[in-house]
């Protein structure tokens, strides 16, 4: 939605189709019919307060903070609720409008406890801001305030229930965004609480979310609780690296140390989103296990060794065991420069056994990971879509959520064939739960095909990690190929690996061996950059008895037990929070 500002009271000669003329605080706009007083102000700079309104989230118009005098309306008008009409004239800063405004604010206040020095959301709390310019010095309440209980919705948010305004934004969230209907308003008039129905923790994966949506410090985050002020912190542009989405975020700094993770704006990849686990994975980079030093290990004991000891260890393992003896092994989820230099280091040693698809099993297709079928946004207008071999709300948990908005605002038809019935937050179309080796049965279906085929080529099959890590992963990729070109549907192979599509154009394949290859037939010697043995890899067993019988160096960002169990040297590396590089996203 875009508006279009003119010259004051002035008229343009032609107003596009569906458009029409408005005018705010006497400035002429040209906006698309059905906006919304509020979006056609906000393209136009036009600053309207605003407690309950969320641009992507439905609108509740609860708040009424955002009052408007509308010119013959005889009555204040909601600017997120009131559509706007050709020749409507508004004005925001009027003496009604601001008494409206002011009143609406001093409501607000009468139950609002005055926690701001000890409210982890003050210095960026929308109601500091807007009481600061519509709010009374002194108030003229002096009864005694309402107090709401607490209720303990896990633990990553925390909750402070009587600073609650009952905007609704985060069951709004909770209901159209997450799909999960977890949080709701119970009672009535004064005695409304917004809470859980059951006394239950959130279980959504997105749950960190409606600590952004909260315009008061009613829900903060618990793990960033009474840490840090915001004019403290520092924010650093950075990357989600636990799925290929890539979400874009910030890391709040101070004084070298990540405080919290909160999203970063990217309408392309994770809108105004963050899943769960890249908000609060930054934990773990001062875990107990952190590997902060080289550690070698001497007559089956480790010790702390110098740098210069540790390389020099490191170097003496790999000159007696250059060439075919060598394997080196990539957590795909290595940055891109991170490969590149891999590659370059493989290369040097003089082996071409270099593989980072360690979570996968079937390479008779030589299939490597590749970007979507088309842009991430552009799913949300799908009519059809498949889910194949994937439990998409929590491999791609923004995916997911996107998926169900493609249903809630296109009534898209969603399709699910997968081992295990998985609880989405969509309604399926049809759904097919059989063994893995029937997927590619299961997609030459004729019911299927007939309905993905009925969307004349507006559909998407996505191929998830259940299908992408199979033994018989190639057939299942052919299967899915033959089904994209007979019904028209855009395939989408989900990367296993946050970088999985950038390692693969960096050059970190096999021209020798492939990981499963060097695992049946040990090398004498490997190189683990970013692995832990005992998660990582597609079969443990193996990886554990190859790894068992040779040296290992092993570039980690942890020293955890099942690294120590293989390992002969650690060598710490930093985590993506901590480094200068790039990921390539499926995108």
């Amino acid at each position: 939605m875009s508006a279009q500002p003119n010259n004051p009271g002035v008229t343009p000669a032609v107003v596009p189709e569906g458009h029409v003329t408005v005018e705010i605080d006497g400035q002429s706009l040209v906006v698309p019919k059905g906006s919304m007083i509020i979006q056609a102000a906000d393209k136009a700079g036009i600053p309207i307060p605003r407690f309950c309104y969320h641009e992507k989230l439905p609108i509740a118009a609860n708040c009424r903070m955002c009052l408007v005098d509308v010119e013959k309306s005889p009555k204040p008008a909601p600017a997120c609720a009131t559509p706007v009409m050709d020749g409507m004239k508004v004005a925001t800063r009027s003496e009604k409008a601001l008494k409206f405004q002011r009143s609406v604010m001093e409501f607000l206040l009468i139950n609002h406890p005055l926690d701001c020095p000890i409210c982890d959301q003050g210095g960026e709390c929308e109601l500091q801001d807007v009481s600061l310019g519509y709010g009374r010095s002194v108030s003229r309440f002096n009864e005694r305030k309402r107090v709401v209980p607490d209720e303990d919705i896990g633990p990553l948010v925390a909750t402070e229930m009587t600073r609650c305004i009952q905007c609704t934004r985060c069951v709004r969230f909770t209901v159209d965004v997450a799909g999960t209907y977890e949080l709701g308003g119970m009672y009535r008039g004064e005695n409304l609480q917004i809470g859980t129905y059951d006394g239950k923790p959130l279980t959504t994966e997105l749950s960190g979310n409606v600590v952004d949506v909260c315009p008061v410090g009613a829900l903060t985050n618990k793990v960033f609780q009474f840490r840090a002020r915001p004019w403290e912190l520092t924010a650093r542009e950075s990357l989600g690296y636990h799925d290929a989405m890539g979400s874009n975020l910030f890391l709040h700094v101070r004084r070298g140390e990540v405080l919290r993770a909160v999203p970063r704006d990217n309408e392309s990849v994770n809108e105004c989103w963050l899943s769960d686990r890249d908000r609060y994975s930054h934990q773990g980079l001062y875990s107990e296990d952190r590997a902060v030093k080289p550690l070698r290990k001497v007559n089956g004991e480790w010790k702390e060794v110098s740098w210069a000891e540790g390389l020099a260890a490191a170097r003496d393992i790999f000159a007696a065991n250059k060439g075919d003896d060598l394997g080196v092994l990539v957590h795909p989820s290595a940055s891109n420069e991170e490969g590149a230099l891999l590659a370059r280091l493989a290369t040097g040693l003089g082996t071409t056994n270099i593989d980072h698809r360690i979570n996968n099993r079937d390479f008779s297709d030589a299939a490597t990971a590749e970007v979507f079928g088309l842009p991430l946004a552009e799913i949300e207008g799908a009519d059809s879509i498949v889910v194949l071999g994937s439990n998409i709300r929590h491999e791609l948990p923004l995916l997911h959520a996107r998926l169900r908005k493609a249903q809630t605002t296109r009534n898209a038809r969603i399709h699910a064939v997968n081992p295990v019935d998985f609880d989405f937050a969509f309604k399926l179309a049809s759904k097919q739960i059989v063994a893995p080796s029937a997927f590619i049965d299961a997609l030459g279906s004729a019911a299927l095909r007939d309905a993905v085929s009925a969307s004349a080529g507006n559909a998407v099959l996505i191929v998830g990690g259940i299908a992408e890590n199979h033994p018989q992963a190639a057939a299942i990729r052919a299967a899915a190929r033959d089904f994209a070109a007979a019904t028209g549907a855009k395939l989408c192979r989900i990367p296993q690996g946050a970088n999985a599509v950038g390692l693969s154009r960096a050059g970190v394949l096999p021209a020798g061996k492939d990981v499963n290859a060097m695992l049946a037939q040990p090398r004498k010697a490997y190189a683990l950059y970013g692995i832990e043995p005992g998660l990582d890899f597609a079969d443990a067993a193996a990886a554990r008895k190859a790894l068992a019988g040779a040296q290992v160096v092993a570039f980690s960002q942890f020293a955890c037990a099942s690294t120590r169990d293989v390992a002969d040297v650690i060598l710490p590396i930093g985590a993506l929070p901590e480094v200068d590089a790039t990921l390539t996203n499926l995108d």
